[in-house]
């Protein structure tokens, strides 16, 4: 299932767009079955022949970072699993479709 459709790249908002929103949108999530993994997509652009994304990631530390698609397509889980897009994922707000941590 290719990670970038075509759709999905002419949606995302540039980088920095969403930096003021208190709500910032999710347009994806990204996902390593069997693992806590995710990656949020909130901003994304084309870079050096590459495709940079900014957002939320869960599973070694939960925080807002920067990440590239050739990194996520580069990713194997520990039985050899690829990161995929979540089929079920709705965009939403931030808040709305990242689960709060578990305390």
């Amino acid at each position: 299932m290719e990670l970038l459709p075509e759709e999905l790249r002419n949606r995302l908002p540039p980088l920095l767009s969403q930096e003021a929103a208190n709500e910032p949108i999710v347009y994806a999530r990204y996902l390593l079955p069997g693992t806590r993994r995710n990656w949020y997509v909130i901003e994304g652009e084309p870079e050096d022949g590459d495709f940079l994304f900014f957002g939320f990631v869960t599973g070694i530390a939960d925080e807002f970072g920067y990440f590239r698609l050739s990194e996520l397509l580069s990713i194997t889980g520990p039985s050899g699993q690829q990161v995929e897009p979540d089929p079920n994922f709705k965009e939403g707000k931030l808040t709305d479709v990242v689960p709060a941590p578990d305390l």
